[in-house]
Order: C-alpha cells, then sequence, then structure tokens
C-alpha cells in the first residue's frame, strides 16, 4: 500500500496546532508525560475534533497514523524525543 508521507509539523498544522519546532517542543512539554494506559485520543487536551482526527487515522490507518504513533511515543516519553 502507497501512503503520502507527512512530516511531524504538518500533523501539527492538521492538528491546528503551532507546528513550528518550539510550538512543538512547548506543546511537548506542556502534555508529557501522557500515562500508559490512556489512548492518545482519549487525553483530555484534546478538543472533540482533534480527537475524532486522531482516533480516525489510528482506526483507518490512514497515512497520518504513524505520525499519530510518533506523537503518542514523544507524548509518553519526552526524554528520547
Amino acid at each position: 500500500m502507497d501512503k503520502s508521507s507527512h512530516h511531524f509539523s504538518e500533523l501539527f498544522a492538521q492538528l491546528g496546532l503551532p507546528a513550528d519546532a518550539p510550538g512543538i517542543a512547548k506543546f511537548l512539554i506542556e502534555h508529557a508525560p501522557l500515562a500508559g494506559n490512556i489512548k492518545l485520543p482519549d487525553a483530555k487536551f484534546w478538543s472533540p475534533a482533534q480527537a475524532a482526527f486522531l482516533r480516525e487515522a489510528l482506526l483507518e490507518d490512514s497515512d497520518w497514523a504513524e505520525l499519530v504513533d510518533q506523537l503518542s511515543e514523544a507524548l509518553r516519553d519526552p526524554e528520547r524525543h
């Protein structure tokens, strides 16, 4: 399956968040660490539209799914990123 390639910053833009490096870093600092028992789309800091986008990306294994997984990892283990 050929999937489009997106950049991490594009995911942030898609979510309506600041997509520059300082904005991404600030978001990760403010929201990490995310507990391992919370699914990324269920985190309380998302708007309903953002949560729906994340949930749909994962359920449909869309071209955004890999970046959504990377965001989840970054929020759970911020020291690695």
